[in-house]
C-alpha cells in the first residue's frame, strides 16, 4: 500500500507540551476527473494568458503588480514587498487556545480536514493528547499559520489519532437569516407521521462505504467509449415538473398506507397509516 505524502508539518502547544506532527491531506482531490480547454479547430491545448483591455497587449507576469478595487473602477496598488509586511509569519505553531465539547461546534464552520501524525519521537505526546479528547469529549481550538495567513483550527480526536479540521471564521459565514425562509405552522399529526418515515430508514452509524460517486462513474464511462472512438448523442430528459401536494397524503403514502380519499365537499379525509378508515366514516361513503 502507497502511503500518502505530507504536505506540511507543525507543532502542537499543549500547555508546556510540544508535540511536533505532520499534516496530511484527508481527501484527494487530485483524484477528480479534469477537463482542458482546447482548440476546437486542431485540438491543440490552450494557454491561460492576461491581457490589458486599454492598450491591446498580452501582460508578462513580471509586468503584474497587485490592486485591490475599493470602488468601482478605483484600485490601491500594493508592492510585493508591502504585502509581505502584512502576511502572516509561517512559524508552524498550533497554538491551542481553548477546548469546547466538540458538538458545540456548527459543522456550517469546517472547512478542510488535514489527518495529523506525530513526528519521531512525539508519539507519546500525541497519543496521551488524543485520549484526553477522546476521554473528556472535548476539542481543541487553536490557532495556526501557514502560507502566509493565520488559520483557525480545530484538532478533534478520532480512533486512530487526531485530525485538524480548518474552520472558517465568523465573518466569512453568512447568516441564514439572508436566505429569507418563509415561517409556517408545524401541525403534530403531519409531525407524528414525518418522524414515523424518518425511523424507517434510520441507520445506528454511518456507512459512507455503501454511497459513490454515480455522476463520475458515468463520467469515466463516457471517456472510455470516446477514447474507444465511440460517436455519443445524449436523449434530453425531461424536466421535472412541481407539483403542489397533500402533505399529509403524501407522508401516508411514503409510509407505505393508503392513499386519502378525497371528501364530498372537496377536502382530503384523513386515512390512518394503516389504511383503516377513522371512527365515524361510513365505510361504504
Amino acid at each position: 500500500m502507497a502511503f500518502v505524502r505530507a504536505i506540511s508539518s507543525g507543532t502542537i502547544a499543549f500547555g508546556l507540551v510540544s508535540i511536533p506532527v505532520k499534516l496530511f491531506p484527508s481527501v484527494s482531490p487530485s483524484d477528480g476527473i479534469q477537463f482542458n480547454n482546447l482548440h476546437r479547430e486542431c485540438g491543440t491545448r490552450l494557454k491561460y494568458q492576461f491581457h490589458c483591455p486599454k492598450h491591446d497587449v498580452l501582460v508578462r507576469r513580471d509586468e503584474m503588480i497587485k490592486g485591490y478595487e475599493f470602488a468601482k473602477g478605483q484600485f490601491v496598488t500594493f508592492t510585493e514587498e508591502e504585502l509581505d509586511a502584512v502576511w502572516e509569519q509561517a512559524t508552524g505553531a498550533i497554538d491551542i487556545v481553548e477546548f469546547v465539547p466538540v458538538g458545540e461546534v456548527d459543522p456550517i464552520y469546517y472547512e478542510k480536514a488535514y489527518y495529523m501524525a506525530p513526528e519521531e519521537g512525539a508519539a507519546r505526546a500525541y497519543q496521551l493528547l488524543a485520549a484526553a479528547l477522546r476521554t473528556t469529549g472535548l476539542c481543541a481550538l487553536a490557532k495556526y499559520a501557514a502560507r502566509g495567513k493565520q488559520y483557525l483550527v480545530l484538532i478533534r480526536a478520532v480512533k486512530l489519532g487526531l485530525v485538524m479540521q480548518q474552520l472558517h471564521y465568523p465573518a466569512e459565514v453568512r447568516p441564514m437569516t439572508e436566505v429569507g425562509i418563509e415561517a409556517t405552522d408545524v401541525r403534530d399529526g403531519e409531525l407524528e407521521l414525518a418522524i414515523k418515515l424518518i425511523e424507517q430508514s434510520r441507520t445506528r452509524t454511518f456507512r459512507p462505504e455503501q454511497y459513490s460517486d454515480e455522476v463520475r462513474a458515468r463520467i469515466e464511462a463516457l471517456i472510455q467509449r470516446k477514447v474507444e472512438g465511440e460517436d455519443i448523442t445524449r436523449t434530453p430528459m425531461a424536466s421535472p415538473k412541481a407539483q403542489v401536494i397533500d402533505l399529509m397524503a403524501a407522508l401516508k403514502q411514503s409510509l407505505g398506507g393508503a392513499a386519502a380519499q378525497p371528501a364530498a365537499d372537496g377536502t382530503t379525509a384523513d386515512v390512518p397509516a394503516d389504511g383503516t378508515p377513522n371512527e365515524g366514516t361510513a365505510a361504504g361513503g
